[in-house]
């Protein structure tokens, strides 16, 4: 008798727990997926390198992006993103003023 309850007792828990598991996977997702809806990234726009002062695209190099607080960000090349990471708010104003122009 108390092998039968035991038995009930245990399948109770693991089907409650296979349950919950799914239950969470779910929910993670949907929480996943409303978090990238929630979060966009608008392109600034820039033509012109904050860090080197270049036009994106010319001088043969292959233009990057860098995204920093939901902006993505225009560079000549990708050196140009590791001095840009030291001090943002300096090459962010040098973006501002490019687009204050255009």
């Amino acid at each position: 008798m108390l092998r039968s309850i035991m038995r009930g007792l245990i399948a109770c828990v693991l089907v409650f727990v296979a349950a919950e598991v799914s239950f969470a996977e779910s929910c993670g997702s949907d929480a996943q997926t409303s978090a990238s809806v929630a979060i966009k990234r608008e392109n600034v726009g820039n033509q012109i390198c904050p860090v080197s002062g270049e036009n994106i695209g010319t001088g043969g190099m292959e233009p990057v992006t860098y995204e920093y607080e939901g902006k993505i960000y225009n560079f000549c090349c990708a050196s140009c993103i590791d001095e840009f990471k030291k001090n943002p708010a300096k090459y962010i104003k040098i973006v501002e003023e490019e687009m204050k122009d255009n």
